[in-house]
């Protein structure tokens, strides 16, 4: 397949790039400053502008498109930027996937979909949960609605934490376990969706490949665990204690409802319809996981 990337530049699109290519694909880059390579193509969301002959031949599109969700409080300045880096780009890319006739297209959304779930199991029927993540999702997802019209096979890909070398959350919980200052956060019962690198990009490959696969997909490994188990797992890993405790009133106090919402909010989430689809994980365990990544 020919496939163009939006957001090629960040931890997924990059090594989505690499593992497409590694597969025979064909793959253009969607870029937000003049195209400077034969695969790039320029393209600004806000005015709705893409470079002429971005599309041509183009038969899946995969969009990554969105500002980091930390470091920093969510204010009302910041939620907006968060929504418009992800609503805006999906509109206008879910528009030049039904203007072109562009049969795939796979776009990024996130477990945060659920809300706060606590110990129940979740898999993609479940419906959205509460809360600004919920919301961002939500707004996200409903973006790519001209494409779903023109008969597109969109797919909503809900990932949840990405385990890797290098980014992503463990570049943050490196350094603190290496001075043993890791620990739980609030009462460590919250569960984190977690998935390697290796298998987020797996399953996105999946989603453009699978070709009856559409509509929301979880893109989290088969054995969530709690954040108190993800401590425990990472300090071993690492071999470090983790012996400190962050209360989730100074996470409150810290962050706003970002602390609230990224640290203590949680989802038990499971990738149902990846594994009735066939897909099989790399990674099946988070000890596993978090061998490979570190």
């Amino acid at each position: 397949m020919r496939v163009l990337i939006a957001g090629s530049g960040g931890l997924i699109g990059t090594a989505l790039a690499a593992r497409l290519r590694s597969a025979g694909h064909d793959v253009r880059r969607l870029v937000r400053r003049t195209a400077q390579a034969a695969d790039e193509h320029g393209w600004d969301p806000p005015s709705a502008r893409i470079d002429e002959g971005a599309f041509d031949g183009v038969d899946a599109l995969v969009n990554l498109c969105g500002a980091p969700l930390l470091p920093g409080r969510w204010s009302a300045m910041r939620k907006q930027v968060l929504l418009d880096s992800r609503v805006e780009p999906t509109e206008v890319l879910a528009e030049a996937v039904a203007e072109h006739g562009v049969k795939v297209l796979v776009n990024a959304s996130a477990v945060g979909f659920y809300g706060n779930t606590g110990s129940h199991v979740v898999d993609e029927s479940a419906g959205a949960g509460t809360g600004f993540l919920a919301e961002l999702c939500t707004a996200w997802e409903g973006a790519t609605a001209a494409a779903k019209t023109a008969g597109a096979r969109v797919v909503l890909v809900r990932t949840g934490l990405v385990l890797a070398r290098k980014g992503g959350l463990l570049d943050v919980l490196r350094p603190l376990f290496g001075f043993a200052l890791g620990g739980r956060l609030g009462d460590g019962r919250q569960f984190m969706p977690w998935i390697s690198l290796d298998d987020e990009v797996g399953a996105l490959v999946h989603a453009l490949e699978h070709e009856t696969l559409t509509g929301p997909v979880n893109l989290a490994g088969p054995a969530p665990v709690t954040n108190a188990e993800f401590t425990k797992a990472l300090g071993h890993v690492l071999h470090r204690p983790a012996p400190w405790w962050v209360p989730g009133v100074a996470l409150k106090l810290a962050l706003g409802q970002a602390g609230e919402e990224m640290a203590l909010y949680g989802q038990r989430a499971v990738p149902r319809r990846l594994e009735h689809t066939g897909y099989e994980f790399r990674h099946r365990t988070l000890e596993s996981a978090l061998a490979a990544a570190t």
